[in-house]
């Protein structure tokens, strides 16, 4: 970008080139927002995360010096019909998955206008009583893979209970059609085709620089495929 801008200013005589620092220091100050979404009533979304290496130097290199570096962790929830990005946060690699579907809700509640969900899919990491019972009371249906040895008892959770028995009823097959569990693998796509373009690791050296690098890259990544 320093060379870009460089080059220009040959041409727009006025331009002042900023250099590596200046635009360094700009770029972590910058308000990433996602674009408000004007969706239905019957969304479907799917709830899933991924990890970004903080390193490009390679696993040769982590085994020989011994050295961790560590991942960042993206949450992100995505729209199953329009494929859109409605919610992220950008944790640290020790940030349980389950214990980020709440305020992922609640941004994509603020994200949609007078949308509203109705289903929320995701994977055994956020099979738990709060989470059950967080989506109950907004009245969401929750599309959640339960653990094979879950108690059929309620325990503190009513709703899990009940989506245990029924999925003991249906068998996993069965209740994987009903809910079309499978709209859990928009999500995945979302990493795959935003890795494929980007790449999976951080440049930046600074725990801010390193999750604004990130947010940056998914935000980008959600316009292309807007387009």
């Amino acid at each position: 970008m320093e060379g870009f801008l460089r080059k220009l200013s040959q041409y727009i005589l006025k331009l002042k080139a900023a250099d590596y620092s200046t635009i360094c220091k700009r770029i972590k100050k910058m308000d990433i927002k996602l674009p408000e979404e004007k969706l239905g009533n019957d969304m479907v979304v799917a709830l899933d995360s991924t990890g970004m290496k903080v390193s490009n130097r390679g696993e040769w290199m982590r085994e020989k010096w011994k050295r961790r570096r560590g991942w960042i962790k993206v949450h992100i929830v995505v729209d199953a019909k329009s494929k859109k990005l409605l919610a992220m946060e950008i944790t640290d690699e020790r940030t349980g998955d389950g214990k980020m579907l709440k305020p992922l809700i609640e941004k994509v509640e603020r994200n949609v206008g007078k949308g509203k969900i109705k289903q929320v899919t995701a994977d055994g990491a956020y099979d738990s009583k709060e989470n059950f019972e967080y989506l109950n009371n907004k009245g969401i249906e929750p599309a959640i893979k339960t653990r094979k040895n879950s108690s059929t008892k309620a325990r503190g959770s009513p709703s899990r209970a009940k989506h245990v028995r029924e999925m003991k009823e249906l068998g996993y097959e069965g209740w994987r059609d009903k809910y079309r569990y499978g709209q859990r693998w928009i999500a995945e796509s979302f990493f795959s085709g935003m890795k494929r373009t980007f790449g999976e690791t951080t440049r930046a050296k600074s725990i801010e620089g390193m999750f604004q690098e990130v947010e940056m890259k998914f935000s980008f990544y959600n316009a292309l495929i807007s387009l």
